[in-house]
């Protein structure tokens, strides 16, 4: 059943007002876990064992020098030889420690002995070998000769920023291979495991489909194409950071758009098909992609416009947006544009009775058997589906405005008090809360007027032709006027005006719909809020009264 409270509303104590409950998204190690600097340092002071022999040298330098000039074997030049990467080299050095060939043999091999990701488990615990970089920093020769000294300072951001996020890859391979809980002295056989919110996620964006289904998404990809190609004044020689970049499709825009640097961040596999996608499109020297969550990533410069499809149902869900803001405030340069901009969750009034049929009353009769249990749960979960325009009841009301410059993380676990008055021409009945997001980008990334309107895009629309204009060439660009012409918005909308987007609508069934009529005043509070479960879940509570007097009704969703 519904909760009804008699007398004035009574605040949950679903947020805290210090926020104190709040989840953040970025995971981090402990203060104890060593930095790469920490781990390169001590390399250095280890003593090394021969490739060879069982031979200790103060240096590894000193080891390697003796395997050169004892057994005829330089690692340097047949890493150089077989084209290896840092997680090659590592292979190379395992088998070798491993298999023991010898010198002879060694210098033969060609690759292929070691493809196996059992080579990447150190054979010698804290191998310094392992750990040591050569000082060929640089795979461009001529940057690093540069007499320009803030080209010689960039390349080697740029290439210190690769070979930390190969490090990090390189952890990450041998964790999955190894079991480090079992090494631990301080836990034992019954320690807990820390909760771990990301991994499923990050897991899911490593399949195809879901790129196929969010590019396919026509409003939201052609509207994101739309801003990153026809603002060249933004996008002309800037910087950009692509957080979540997934196929690597909007850092391509980005790239034709006229960036001259691309910095493409994504955690999960897809990472690996953007760098095939990136090269095969001929991008390379603009775009670099980068493994990782961005929280635990260094960019090696500071970037003019930040580019991020963060948004998931009912705008929060997934959690996405604090990874995002994190990357803001580390990357972002002062007067830095965030694109989208601007975010705003619209909340209605709505008639679900088909959507209630589906899913619910369809459970009363099955064959002739009741089988209503079913449906129990339908009232406690939102529902991620489409409804038709005819099915809103009322004005939409803006329940949050995330101004993206601005907003924090603590900012996103929020309660909204609301005011919906029913557009109807005769008694309906109310079965359904809907909530959905407009979205809007600026080329100043300044907020859009509250008399902006979102654009609606609808069924056979053509809007794909700002975007690739006859000929391939782009459109003329107008100089910013300096007087006080309007900004060119560029804006989608998520709700049942606009031809259905991936996000759809997110649904909140009614355990006791109620009726109204003509302008009608349905007041109440919306609580929005991370799950103490699962950080990318939300947690919702909906306060209302039907009608000025009624008892307050509490209704609690979970957006999973």
């Amino acid at each position: 059943m519904s909760i009804h409270l008699r007398g004035r509303p009574v605040e949950a104590n679903l947020i805290d007002g210090d926020g104190d409950d709040v989840i953040s998204d970025s995971s981090s190690d402990s203060d104890e876990d060593e930095t790469w600097d920490d781990w390169v340092s001590d390399s250095a002071k280890q003593s090394c064992r021969s490739l060879f022999e069982d031979k200790f040298f103060s240096t590894v330098e000193e080891a390697l020098g003796h395997d050169r000039s004892t057994h005829g074997f330089d690692l340097e030049t047949q890493c150089t030889r077989l084209g290896l990467d840092i997680h090659g080299r590592i292979r190379l050095i395992n088998y070798i420690r491993k298999q023991k060939p010898s010198p002879e043999l060694a210098s033969k091999l060609n690759g292929s002995e070691f493809h196996a990701d059992e080579y990447l488990i150190p054979v010698i615990e804290n191998d310094p070998l392992l750990q040591f970089q050569s000082d060929d920093w640089s795979d461009s020769e001529d940057e690093l000769d540069s007499s320009d000294p803030s080209r010689k300072i960039l390349a080697l951001q740029k290439e210190l920023a690769r070979t930390q996020q190969q490090f990090q890859e390189y952890r990450s391979l041998v964790a999955q291979k190894m079991d480090f809980a079992s090494f631990s002295e301080e836990a034992g056989p019954s320690a807990p495991r820390p909760r771990d919110d990301d991994s499923h996620y990050f897991e899911s964006y490593g399949a195809n489909d879901i790129h196929a289904v969010m590019i396919q998404d026509k409003v939201r990809t052609s509207t994101y194409a739309q801003f990153l190609l026809t603002n060249q004044t933004l996008f002309q020689d800037a910087v950009v950071l692509d957080v979540g970049c997934g196929t690597g499709i909007l850092s391509l825009f980005a790239a034709r758009g006229g960036a001259k640097r691309v910095y493409a961040v994504d955690a999960s596999d897809i990472a690996e098909r953007a760098k095939e996608i990136v090269k095969t499109n001929g991008f390379e020297d603009i775009i670099t992609v980068m493994r990782g969550k961005v929280e635990e990533l260094e960019i090696p410069e500071k970037v003019d416009v930040i580019v991020s499809e963060w948004m998931g149902y009912a705008l929060l869900y997934e959690s996405m947006l604090d990874s995002v803001l994190d990357a803001r405030d580390r990357f972002l340069k002062p007067g830095g544009v965030m694109a989208p901009s601007q975010c705003k969750m619209m909340f209605a009034l709505c008639d679900a009775s088909e959507i209630l049929k589906d899913r619910v009353t369809f459970w009363n009769d099955v064959y002739g058997f009741d089988l209503s249990a079913m449906s129990g749960d339908l009232y406690k979960e939102a529902i991620i589906d489409v409804v038709g325009p005819d099915t809103i009841l009322s004005a939409p009301f803006t329940v949050k405005d995330l101004y993206l410059p601005d907003i924090t993380a603590r900012q996103l676990d929020f309660s909204s008090t609301f005011t919906l008055v029913t557009s109807v021409e005769r008694r309906t009945k109310v079965t359904a809360f809907i909530l959905y997001f407009d979205t809007f980008f600026t080329m100043t990334g300044k907020p859009v007027s509250p008399s902006t309107q979102v654009k609606v895009i609808r069924e056979n629309e053509v809007v794909l032709a700002e975007v690739w204009p006859v000929g391939g060439k782009p459109n003329a660009q107008r100089r910013p006027s300096q007087s006080t012409e309007k900004e060119k918005v560029t804006s989608f909308s998520t709700g049942p005006q606009s031809i259905p987007t991936h996000w759809k609508q997110t649904i909140f069934l009614l355990r006791e719909p109620f009726v109204v009529e003509e302008g009608a005043e349905i007041s109440g509070t919306f609580y929005c809020r991370k799950s103490d479960t699962n950080s990318r879940e939300l947690e919702v509570e909906i306060h209302y009264s039907p009608t000025p007097g009624d008892d307050l009704v509490i209704q609690m969703f979970t957006v999973q």
